[in-house]
């Protein structure tokens, strides 16, 4: 990783840093909770370059709402800085509260995966197990948030009070791949509440987002409405999308994946857009 000094990051979101690295310190040694996302990997890489590889490690919640490329990016950097990795099958597709798909859906999938990462932190005489939460995951609804309260796991990017956008621009200055990648979220976030998540769902929108990424529709998200694919993009790539050529081949993939519909939303791609259901009385 290079010098932050490459890049011009102002004093203040250098002193959030300062602060982050200062709560790293004081817990001694941690676990952190790594989805290979714009900030958990930020969070590693901070941890392991203020507490050195023997005392930050890396776990990744290992699942079928977990994307294939993702676990590969994940691998891929822990190798790249030389953190340990440990992958960890959370199991909450066994949880009927889990699978059947409640508003909270979020809670009992971090509840799992943070009971594991405990159980591994204390395995290995880790004192705290943390998280990638930034200051702006307050004012959303993350029922996960609850789950990490109860299990007394430490957001140190949000105890800083570092935003997603300071984040990216320190993780440029560390010159880490994830610096510009489109936000992420789990497979299940993309079936819409009350559907029951399957792992024959999640696969199918799987194939259909990666598709997507590959055709160069980065961060793309294919919402599935059961058998309906409702498609978002960027809202400047919708033109793009809707290319006779570039549509066929994304109606003959879906199609082929089980989908019987496939729609593209017309305002474009928003954070959590199936939590919309959620302010409808």
């Amino acid at each position: 990783m290079s010098s932050e000094h490459l890049v011009d990051v102002p004093q203040e979101v250098l002193a959030k840093q300062a602060a982050c690295e200062g709560i790293l310190q004081e817990l001694g040694s941690v676990l952190v909770a790594f989805s290979a996302g714009v900030d958990s990997t930020y969070l590693l890489a901070l941890a392991v370059r203020t507490l050195g590889r023997e005392r930050a490690v890396a776990g990744m919640g290992i699942s079928p709402s977990l994307a294939g490329r993702e676990r590969e990016a994940g691998r891929a950097f822990a190798d790249q800085i030389g953190a340990d990795l440990v992958e960890i099958e959370t199991g909450e597709m066994s949880n009927p509260a889990y699978q059947s798909n409640p508003a909270d859906r979020c809670y009992h999938c971090k509840n799992a995966l943070f009971c594991k990462l405990n159980e591994v932190a204390a395995q290995r005489g880790l004192r705290s197990v943390v998280s990638g939460a930034n200051v702006e995951d307050r004012g959303d609804f993350r029922p996960g948030l609850k789950a990490g309260d109860e299990q007394n796991v430490r957001n140190p990017l949000m105890e800083a009070g570092l935003t997603k956008a300071e984040i990216r621009l320190l993780s440029r200055a560390l010159d880490l791949p994830t610096w510009d990648k489109p936000a992420m979220a789990c497979l299940a976030s993309r079936i819409p509440y009350g559907e029951s998540i399957t792992d024959e769902r999640l696969a199918r929108v799987e194939a259909a987002e990666a598709l997507l990424n590959d055709l160069g529709f980065p961060g793309a998200r294919v919402r599935a409405h059961d058998r309906l694919a409702r498609i978002e993009v960027a809202p400047d790539q919708i033109e793009r999308l809707a290319d006779e050529e570039v549509r066929s081949q994304i109606h003959r993939r879906c199609r082929e994946l089980g989908f019987l519909y496939i729609t593209l939303d017309l305002e474009g791609y928003r954070l959590g857009s199936l939590n919309e259901t959620l302010n409808l009385s």
